[in-house]
């Protein structure tokens, strides 16, 4: 047994050790936002016949949730930054070509200040560009605690537990034909949000007087915000599979586009391998 403690103290010494090494390499940084899995098969997708201008005025939270005491009443529980992140999605497809919107009047106010130093010269501004398609939909769903668990064992006073929870964001994206208000494509989308802690800790008296304590843990939790990014490019990649297995746009080059390994993974999501089989021999 005493082997035994002696061991787990000596382990708990190195991971302290680690610990300190890990809080040492935190610090305030910058950095661009990192790329989830979806945005690269964003990325990745076969080149479209032509790029479509779309328009995006609000991509609302209507989760209608707030955030539990003691953090706030008012607090939303999902960031309301859904505009700019499929505004973001969208340019950085091959597919889109975002024009602004959300700030419509600030651009309009711009536009004025412009045209009066014009002064009546002939170099005047360019209309602005109409949009072909409009992009709806909004956040519509944030269930919290979905899954929860754990796990734990201890034996005289020496014992380590684990304990994680999984919360689910889901999204809804449209995109409307500006000429005849018909619905091109909908798609909804989810997104897991996953929480773990494990610790690990010894609370022994070694005799009469002397106490052992010692405790470690770690915990990690998922950015709302990067999951909310990664369910709205989801959605985007979604939205252009089904709209060229629906046939509402075109890919540039439609034999080799179809045989795309990650637009076939996207309609294998929808649709049955016997569909997507017969729809690869149609092009």
């Amino acid at each position: 047994m005493n082997k035994l403690l002696l061991s787990f103290i000596l382990v708990l010494l190195t991971a302290c050790t680690s610990v300190k090494s890990e809080f040492d390499g935190i610090e305030a940084s910058t950095s661009l936002m990192p790329k989830s899995e979806t945005y690269y098969d964003l990325v990745s997708l076969p080149s479209p016949q032509g790029s479509m201008v779309a328009a995006v005025y609000d991509f609302r939270d209507q989760t209608g949730q707030y955030k539990p005491i003691p953090s706030s009443n008012f607090s939303t529980a999902v960031p309301q930054s859904g505009t700019a992140f499929l505004a973001q999605a969208l340019n950085d497809s091959a597919w889109f070509v975002p024009v602004e919107r959300e700030g419509l009047q600030n651009l309009l106010t711009e536009r004025k200040i412009v045209r009066a130093g014009l002064n009546g010269e002939s170099n005047k501004l360019p209309q602005l560009s109409s949009a072909q398609i409009l992009m709806e939909g909004g956040i519509v769903a944030y269930d919290t605690n979905i899954k929860t668990g754990g796990a734990g064992a201890r034996y005289l006073g020496i014992g380590a537990s684990g304990q994680y929870r999984v919360d689910s964001i889901t999204v809804n994206l449209r995109a409307v034909d500006i000429r005849t208000g018909r619905l091109l494509s909908s798609v909804t989308t989810t997104k897991s949000v996953i929480s773990k802690e494990i610790t690990a800790g010894v609370f022994k008296f070694i005799d009469a007087q002397e106490l052992l304590e010692a405790e470690a843990g770690y915990t990690s939790n998922e950015p709302v915000s990067l999951c909310i990014a990664a369910a709205i490019e989801s959605a985007v990649v979604h939205m252009i599979a089904d709209g060229i297995w629906k046939r509402a746009w075109n890919l540039r080059d439609p034999v080799s586009g179809v045989n795309s390994p990650v637009l076939q993974k996207y309609w294998l999501e929808a649709h049955s391998a016997n569909q997507v089989k017969e729809r690869i021999s149609q092009s």
